[in-house]
């Protein structure tokens, strides 16, 4: 026992760990109830130790947590999202034709109007211009476009998603709609084929038609297709059309600052525009010659030259004479092809160069004397002897006013019409050398009377259209009928309706300076009224005809006796009459007229190359100062025709007629039914026949002057004695001193 007690092992926890027993018996400090305080300390600190790297572990696998969770489910939105996306294509782009029936729809067409010698008059039509190549128009209207626009345009499919994503973070940040990231083809696509509403059915369909674009054309026929048609504001579409209204020059001539400010439109035409607000569209292109120099597209040099200039003013329309001419045509143009569905030339009459002289003397004219006289208006109308409008003028500014006066503005002609009155007198024979005495006359209830209140006595027929005497005129429209005159001037070509009184003689029938131009061809050429046209010739832009003006034959509306006589008395209105302003070297005729208080002034005169009527007065028929015809209008026609004529050889006036000396003026020169005093005559009919003459009175209130050399023939024996009576000066009894109103001319009351 003892023995086995000494052998005994008894358990210990000191020194290193022994060997397991054979029973396998053995014990280790975590077997211990109560630990041992030697190494607790040491145990605890390394728990905490891993205690705090499981924390860390922790932390470390939850931050990565959260973001493989985040980028999971904005990997499964975007899948999502792109198949909603892809929904909303399909459903949209089921809504659309078929691809393989889009295709690019025809621009516009455009009408080309050019004069006689083809230098441009207007564009015409929805465009306003015609199509121009990108070869052709100047290489800075491209680069400034894409440069403000469309930086990535030769390098994307269609869509930008950078400048999209660029347009919208800035929206987002700016609060409010500011940029749009669309590129030139989705532009494009949406002036082709969409409306401008701003929706997302039209967005998707913009997006599908710009790359469908892409995949049908090059990157330079869609640049040249929105150039085109592209709008830049004041009614101009393409960079033709615009480059005409702000430059007055074709895009092929367009500068460095001119294409930056053309760019600079694209963002808001309207609002931008030089002709609404240049100071805005000078900022403007300024900010597109910066973006040109970022892009390499302009050195330096070229930045500091093209921001130097002063900012572009332009008119708020369209500007230039020409204008009142290509409004005509117009009006004329469907009746002549029908409707326009394509692109067309159309060859006018007109001279540019005649044009321009003519609208710079009405403005001078104008400018010069218009505030002092109260003359706003003038318009002047050229015709040569086929009927070709040569030049036409209808207002003083066609920008600020597009009314055309010339054509459809309705004036009193006044003495103007005169030589209708003495053409039906001259028919029914009486001949310039024929005499009246010009002296204060009554009419019924009507008392013409010439201008200043002077009377000349004893005068010719040809004294007294020289010096528009105005009794005379009232005699002979007596003598004939109103009838016979109003024939007489619709034969010659005026076509508005006239009022058959007495007062005719004097104009109080209102025409427009058109058609009273055009009655004084037949004077110029011989005694033939041709067709008034302004066309030439219509083609299309391959060169077919659709119109051509062969002339034809011109009737003849005058004998060309009388055509003589009326030229001699009418030379004298230019020579020595009141139409003296108007003389020059070429012979010429024509005569003046005035309205009742200088509301229009007129000189329509002619030579044997050209007929021109000239009018000045006032849109709102007020009267001017004292502004005669042989003024202002005898002036500026004066400065026409002088141009006009330069280096053109001389020719006479049509027609030879020689005076008759006054002892063979025989006695049927004075008509039977020559008025005599009766009670009354009213007006609009003739007279009664005279059953014998009475020696002529002594002009009672009026004074009575010398005819100022017009070698009028007498009975004091200084001149052959006339063998007939002189028909007297007072028709329908004594003349009483009055007023004579407005309405009294116009009613023959």
């Amino acid at each position: 026992m003892a023995n086995r007690r000494d052998n005994r092992i008894e358990p210990s926890f000191e020194g290193p760990p022994r060997a397991k027993s054979s029973a396998g018996f053995s014990v280790s400090e975590e077997d211990r109830v109560v630990p041992s305080n030697r190494k607790t300390s040491a145990k605890r600190q390394s728990a905490k130790a891993k205690s705090s790297r499981r924390r860390r572990g922790k932390s470390r696998r939850g931050l990565f947590g959260v973001l493989g969770r985040l980028f999971y489910w904005c990997f499964v939105l975007a899948i999502w999202g792109g198949i909603a996306t892809a929904g909303i294509v399909v459903y949209y782009g089921a809504k659309m034709p078929a691809a393989t029936t889009w295709a690019i729809p025809d621009r516009a067409p455009n009408i080309r109007i050019v004069s006689v010698d083809g230098k441009l008059l207007a564009n015409r039509g929805m465009s306003g211009g015609e199509a121009v190549g990108l070869h052709e128009m100047s290489t800075y209207i491209p680069e400034a476009v894409i440069a403000i626009e469309d930086r990535r345009f030769y390098s994307h499919l269609g869509i930008d998603p950078i400048g999209l994503s660029r347009a919208m973070v800035a929206n987002v940040l700016g609060g409010r709609f500011s940029q749009g990231g669309s590129t030139l083809t989705q532009q494009l696509a949406k002036n082709l084929f969409l409306t401008p509403d701003r929706t997302l059915e039209r967005k998707v369909q913009e997006v599908l038609l710009a790359l469908w674009l892409e995949h049908k054309h090059t990157k330079d026929q869609i640049l040249e297709m929105y150039l085109n048609r592209v709008y830049f504001g004041s009614g101009a579409y393409g960079v033709e059309a615009a480059s005409r209204r702000y430059f007055g020059k074709s895009a092929r001539d367009v500068t460095l600052p001119e294409a930056a400010l053309l760019a600079g439109l694209l963002k808001a035409p309207s609002r931008l525009s030089p002709a609404r607000d240049p100071k805005a569209a000078e900022q403007r292109s300024q900010l597109v010659l910066a973006a040109m120099r970022d892009e390499g597209m302009i050195n330096g040099k070229e930045l500091t030259t093209a921001m130097s200039g002063p900012a572009t003013r332009v008119a708020s329309y369209w500007t230039g004479s020409e204008n009142y001419v290509a409004d005509t045509i117009m009006e004329e143009l469907p009746e002549l092809i029908g409707d326009v569905r394509g692109d067309i030339i159309v060859d006018t009459t007109v001279d540019l160069t005649l044009q321009k002289l003519a609208e710079q003397s009405i403005r001078r004219l104008v400018d010069g004397s218009g505030k002092k006289l109260n003359a706003s208006q003038g318009v002047l109308v050229s015709i040569d002897n086929s009927g070709a409008v040569r030049a036409m003028v209808g207002g003083y500014d066609y920008s600020t006013s597009q009314f055309d006066r010339a054509s459809e503005a309705r004036r009193q002609p006044g003495s103007a019409f005169k030589p209708f009155v003495y053409m039906a007198a001259l028919e029914t024979g009486r001949t310039p050398d024929s005499v009246r005495n010009d002296a204060p006359i009554r009419i019924g209830k009507w008392t013409p009377t010439n201008y200043g209140g002077k009377y000349f006595g004893k005068v010719t027929l040809a004294t007294a259209l020289a010096k528009s005497l105005n009794s005379v005129a009232a005699q002979l429209t007596m003598e004939v009928g109103p009838d016979a005159v109003i024939e007489a001037a619709h034969r010659m070509g005026i076509q508005t309706d006239l009022t058959a009184n007495t007062s005719i003689a004097l104009g109080t029938s209102e025409v427009t300076p058109l058609e009273l131009t055009s009655a004084y061809v037949p004077f110029a050429n011989g005694g033939y009224r041709p067709e008034v046209h302004f066309i030439r010739r219509v083609t299309t832009a391959g060169g077919k005809v659709l119109y051509a003006n062969n002339g034809g034959g011109a009737p003849r509306v005058v004998k060309p006796e009388v055509v003589g006589m009326m030229n001699s008395m009418m030379t004298g209105t230019v020579e020595i009459g009141t139409a003296r302003k108007a003389a020059f070297a070429w012979p010429a005729a024509g005569k003046t007229g005035t309205s009742q208080n200088s509301r229009d002034a007129w000189f329509i005169g002619y030579t044997a190359n050209l007929t021109t009527g000239v009018w000045f007065g006032n849109d709102d028929g007020s009267p001017m100062k004292k502004v005669t015809g042989g003024a202002l209008p005898a002036q500026a026609w004066h400065e026409f025709m002088v141009a006009a004529h330069e280096g053109v050889p001389v020719r006479p006036l049509p027609g030879t007629w020689r005076s008759t000396p006054a002892d063979t003026i025989v006695q049927d020169e004075i008509p039977s039914n020559t008025p005599q005093p009766v009670p009354s005559v009213s007006v609009g009919q003739s007279a009664p026949s005279a059953q014998k003459t009475s020696p002529a009175r002594a002009a009672r209130p009026a004074e009575t002057v010398d005819a100022g050399g017009f070698g009028m023939p007498g009975g004091d024996g200084t001149t052959a004695s006339i063998k007939h009576p002189v028909p007297p000066g007072d028709v329908g009894g004594p003349v009483k001193k009055r007023q004579t109103s407005i309405l009294d001319i116009l009613t023959g009351g």
